[in-house]
């Protein structure tokens, strides 16, 4: 499998999760206080969203480069 294909086939499923999902989020856990046994920690929610604007483009540059055939050596 080339490279043009892995990138087409990551840049399809980045286009379905924008618009399925509107992008992605995970949680962080961040120290607060660290007084030698005594730690204070608060878990922070992280977003990344994508737009429909830009999921559109990824999920269509991804189809083109599926589709698209690769060059020929020789």
């Amino acid at each position: 499998m080339s490279a043009a294909r892995i990138a087409g086939i990551v840049l399809i499923v980045i286009g379905l999760i924008g618009f399925v999902w509107g992008g992605f989020s995970w949680t962080e856990e961040k120290t607060i206080v660290d007084l030698g046994p005594i730690q204070a920690t608060a878990k922070e929610r992280e977003t990344l969203p994508i737009t429909p604007v830009v999921s559109g483009i990824a999920l269509v540059a991804g189809i083109v480069l599926l589709v698209i055939p690769g060059r020929k050596r020789g």
